[in-house]
């Protein structure tokens, strides 16, 4: 779903329960939920750049685009096998990103029209050590 500036910061400080970070036009980012909170953002100068955030159902995307913002949603029941597709990462001040694959099958015509896998998205799933 696309938003305008005003849109998007109603919509941040309205998701409740989840966990993650603003990165803010003006500055390195600052803004991080490491345990499931309600957010609330209130930008001085700057405006959201980019945003990631989850919760124990769904991955939440933010990107600005020109003068508007995307807004791409993941249900993390999309992620077939939570063992192998969940993969962590080293971050900034210590944090362990938890990043998620999403497969889906499709049948390929390189493949003689088999069903495989194919990467469909990767989402942010949360950090290490705080789940829900």
């Amino acid at each position: 779903m696309k938003k305008d500036k005003t849109q998007i910061l109603e919509y941040i400080n309205n998701l409740k329960g989840y966990q993650g970070y603003v990165q803010m036009s003006d500055k390195p980012i600052s803004d991080i939920w490491k345990t499931y909170s309600d957010i609330s953002i209130n930008p001085d100068k700057g405006f959201v750049y980019e945003a990631h955030f989850c919760n124990a159902t769904e991955s939440v995307a933010i990107r600005q685009i020109n003068e508007n913002w995307l807004v791409s949603i993941t249900p993390l029941s999309e992620i077939k096998n939570k063992e192998t597709d969940i993969q962590t990462y080293h971050a900034i001040n210590g944090l362990k990103v938890k990043m998620a694959q999403v497969w889906h099958v499709e049948n390929d015509p390189l493949c003689e029209d088999m069903p495989v896998l194919k990467l469909k998205i990767v989402v942010f799933a949360g950090f290490q050590g705080d789940e829900k």
